[in-house]
């Protein structure tokens, strides 16, 4: 039995890697389940976050393989970025999980977070399966920044879905600033009133912004259904006052934890030969608990 015992007793050295940045609300979420982890499983797990600078997200990982790591786990910063320093880990012998960011192109061992395409696809697929919008209907798209990867694989998706059914829709600029976003969303609303049936937020600040454009255009809670991101309290509030019908939480505390524990598996000896798709679409019934978690209730 002591040799079992000592056996659970040896302990890894992490390294959680991310392009994100620390001042990002939902990246608190995404260190919480890292730390969460380190305590539930005594490992040492060393954070860094890089801000969208590529060449130190890349220096970390190297940094990391130079200081023998046992695992890496790592988001993506962008397509293509992490193609040679993942090679290197993989020579390296030390497995390298990719979450939050999906890059096909680089050898990483699995993946753990979300699908923008399934999650684009399950927006659409929400507003048809509740009869809330059908054939020759048109929808509107606000999104933060046009053109980016998210809102261009969350629409592939969706489009899956409204072609066929002959539905069309508008993808429109709402920036990253709030009081701008409010102002264009309100102008675009007040301008395509009747033809809009139904509104898909492509991002978390257009969907969390619903409740002050609708206020502000006079279009009452319900009146045109709302799908589309769900990470911030403004969203958990809208979807419980009924200003939108469903929101998609991005699980981040779990897909760092999830991550974590694949890396550690893979340590083992236990391949990690599939993905891990993590995301909830949640309604009012629901909305609390993402509440809680956004407000820190988690125990």
């Amino acid at each position: 039995a002591s040799v079992t015992v000592a056996a659970a007793q040896e302990k890894r050295t992490f390294y959680w890697v991310s392009h994100g940045s620390p001042a990002d609300p939902v990246w608190t979420y995404f260190l919480q389940g890292a730390q969460q982890w380190a305590t539930d499983t005594g490992n040492t797990v060393n954070t860094s976050f890089h801000s969208g600078d590529v060449p130190s997200h890349q220096e970390a990982i190297r940094a990391a393989i130079a200081a023998g790591a046992d695992v890496i786990v790592t988001s993506s910063p962008d397509p293509g970025s992490l193609v040679e320093v993942a090679k290197e880990a993989n020579a390296a012998k030390i497995p390298i999980i990719n979450i939050n960011t999906p890059d096909p192109t680089a050898s990483f061992d699995a993946y753990v977070g979300g699908d923008l395409v399934v999650y684009g696809k399950n927006w659409a697929q929400y507003l048809v399966d509740k009869g809330l919008v059908k054939s020759g209907d048109f929808v509107w798209m606000p999104v933060e920044v046009p053109g980016a990867t998210y809102g261009v694989q969350e629409e592939e998706g969706i489009a899956s879905v409204f072609k066929p059914l002959n539905i069309t829709w508008e993808v429109t600029d709402a920036t990253l600033d709030q009081a701008e976003i409010i102002t264009r969303m309100s102008d675009y609303l007040t301008a395509n009133r009747t033809k809009v049936k139904a509104i898909i937020g492509l991002g978390d600040l257009v969907t969390g912004s619903i409740k002050r454009v609708f206020d502000q255009v006079g279009v009452k809670p319900g009146e045109i259904p709302v799908v589309g991101w769900g990470n911030s309290l403004d969203t958990t509030g809208e979807v419980t006052e009924g200003y939108v019908n469903a929101a998609q939480w991005q699980d981040p505390q779990a897909t760092s934890y999830v991550g974590l524990s694949l890396a550690s598996m893979a340590k083992s000896g236990i391949p990690t030969g599939f993905n891990v798709i993590v995301g909830a679409l949640y309604e009012k019934d629901t909305a609390q608990i993402y509440d809680d978690v956004l407000k820190g209730g988690q125990k």
